[in-house]
């Protein structure tokens, strides 16, 4: 069957399922809308959560940034995972044990403050909202790609399509539509990559194919890859680029923002029982580490098979990069997305991918994946499941974050602060009008996206831990930590990490307003922003110290209530023996 056909059919079917899902399982309540009414599996959830996590920037994007830097690009891998962990240890079944809907409930319960609740309001939508444009930049992709038409209009359409699955649904609606997501992804991520790895190296498993000898000659398939960039005149791809301190605090950060991100500290809220919560988490950590070792294996045979499709020949040799009248379908198709161009500097015809000014080819990092099994020349059912696991991805977190949006427009500051009155079918309506409104805003954005998928999500890790994570924690761990002290951490953590990242993207991501040029000579320290919400974290902590240590102590039940969150339920005092 002809590809555009079958990749509708496939893409059709899913977008049915999802839509069938999200209509058997509506929210009609305003427990159902934001915590699913509490009912939900551990495994289910873990499966839920995965989804809601792996997004475009994990499907579309990761690999792709991983083709294109290499070994810098592991700190994604690290950063991830790594924070799933510490979400699992230190967060998930204390906030769970808790009982509130939102991240900014605990907050201003926690810190008895409205003011409070309204400043971590503040920093979710910020981080979520930054998060949102780096799902619609993959939902511009994969739509254009799968529509074949502009980025643009790919975009309108994901658009369009995330506002009716996810208001209608809610959380209940959402969690079942991520399971099946997640199912989807996972195959259209995985099956492509067995079929790569046996075609580069004849192992059918990815993760140990990236480590054996190619087929074609018998060398190692990363030394082969190192060989054929450097001939192309681009760094060693095992060889570290970037310095070690920005390595290690934008892994701190992705690592720390992970278990801060409301988006997915709200799931934990969805299951019955605190256990349930540390349950998910490790669930949740099985199924993402399936895509999370793979990724890497996608990355680095996509790099080798671009390269050997745009330079079949030596480079020395003047015939030996590809003709562009003979260039493959796929090159064709991805042109029609203004995602791939070609520019003919030398008027040879050739297409010359190299290193520097005289490079003839802009590859957006965001194809990489959805295009990694045209440029194998994989069977067309192949495909189809891929453009289907990319949307998947992509408008399953997009989700997941518009609802963090919504719930804490309408229910920590429409009805925790300013109208508490506020009847739970009015709460609903408010909650559906702030995620459509959110989808414009963020839809807006995407247009212009400060980068690529990966890289602005990035950012919005960066903004979770200098502002979230750090109230978090202190509020649980810290019993001495008071409202004043909580406040001024988060607005110190979340303006010094928006003024860096804004002098360097540009005020509000307005393209032309950048302070000064993107690059790491104008980094602090060689600190990208991306890498800055470690930093923005330290700082949240310092002062939130520092602050308290000079006011007032918190209230005695405020305390009681806090090392009652760390005490298992049922724990009795110690005792003598």
């Amino acid at each position: 069957m002809e590809l555009q056909t079958l990749t509708y059919i496939v893409v059709g079917l899913t977008f049915a399922l999802y839509i069938g899902i999200a209509v058997w399982a509506r929210a009609s309540t305003t427990g159902e809308f934001y915590a699913a009414g509490r009912g939900v599996h551990p495994v289910a959830n873990g499966m839920a959560t995965a989804a809601d996590w792996m997004s475009a920037a994990s499907f579309i994007s990761m690999a792709g940034i991983i083709a294109f830097q290499g070994y810098d690009a592991s700190l994604f891998l690290m950063g991830w995972t790594g924070g799933y962990v510490l979400l699992a240890m230190l967060l998930a079944p204390y906030l769970r044990k808790f009982g509130k809907f939102t991240v900014p409930e605990f907050i201003g319960d926690r810190f008895y403050s409205k003011t409070a609740r309204i400043v971590a309001v503040i920093c979710l939508i910020v981080a979520s909202l930054t998060y949102v444009i780096g799902q619609m930049k993959g939902i511009g992709v994969a739509f254009g790609r799968f529509l074949e038409v502009d980025y643009d209009t790919g975009l309108y359409t994901g658009m369009a399509i995330v506002f009716f699955y996810a208001v209608l649904g809610g959380m209940k609606g959402i969690t079942y539509t991520q399971i099946a997501q997640y199912c989807v992804l996972i195959m259209a991520y995985t099956i492509p990559a067995i079929f790569i790895s046996l075609q580069l190296t004849g192992n059918p498993i990815p993760q140990l194919g990236l480590f054996s000898n190619t087929v074609a000659d018998g060398t190692p398939l990363l030394a082969k890859l190192d060989q054929t960039i450097v001939d192309l005149g681009f760094a060693q791809y095992t060889a570290q680029k970037t310095n070690t301190l920005n390595l290690v605090l934008y892994t701190f950060s992705l690592m720390i923002g992970t278990a801060g991100l409301p988006h997915v500290i709200i799931r934990f809220f969805t299951v019955p029982k605190v256990k349930d919560a540390r349950s998910s988490a490790g669930w949740a950590l099985v199924f993402i580490s399936i895509l999370y070792t793979t990724a890497p294996a996608v990355g680095a045979m996509a790099m080798l098979n671009l390269a050997n499709t745009v330079q079949p020949g030596p480079v020395a040799a003047a015939d030996g990069a590809l003709e562009y009248e003979a260039r493959p379908q796929w090159f064709k198709n991805w042109e029609k997305t203004g995602l791939l161009t070609f520019e003919d500097k030398n008027g040879n015809g050739r297409v010359e991918y190299r290193n520097g000014d005289t490079n003839e080819l802009k590859v957006d990092r965001d194809i990489m994946v959805l295009a990694n099994p045209e440029i194998a020349k994989l069977p067309n059912w192949v495909i189809a499941l891929v453009a289907a696991g990319g949307l998947a991805a992509a408008l399953s977190t997009a989700a997941g974050l518009l609802l963090a949006i919504a719930s804490a427009i309408s229910h920590d500051l429409l009805k925790g602060i300013f109208n508490p009155q506020i009847t739970e079918k009015g709460e609903l309506l408010a909650a559906r009008i702030s995620m459509a409104g959110a989808i414009a805003v963020a839809g807006y954005f995407g247009l212009h996206p400060p980068g690529f998928a990966a890289q602005v999500v990035a950012l919005a890790f960066g903004l979770a831990a200098s502002s979230i994570f750090p109230a978090l924690m202190m509020g649980i761990f810290n019993k001495r930590m008071n409202n004043t002290g909580a406040v001024v951490g988060m607005l110190v953590g979340i303006t010094s990490t928006l003024v860096y990242i804004f002098w360097f993207k540009g005020w509000f991501f307005i393209p032309g307003t950048a302070m000064a040029a993107n690059s790491p000579d104008n980094w602090f320290l060689g600190i990208s922003p991306e890498a800055f919400g470690a930093v923005g974290a330290i700082l949240n902590f310092v002062s939130a110290i520092v602050v308290s240590k000079v006011t007032q102590a918190p209230p005695e039940h405020i305390q009681h209530m806090v090392e009652d969150i760390r005490t298992p339920r049922g724990a009795g005092g110690a005792t003598g023996h």
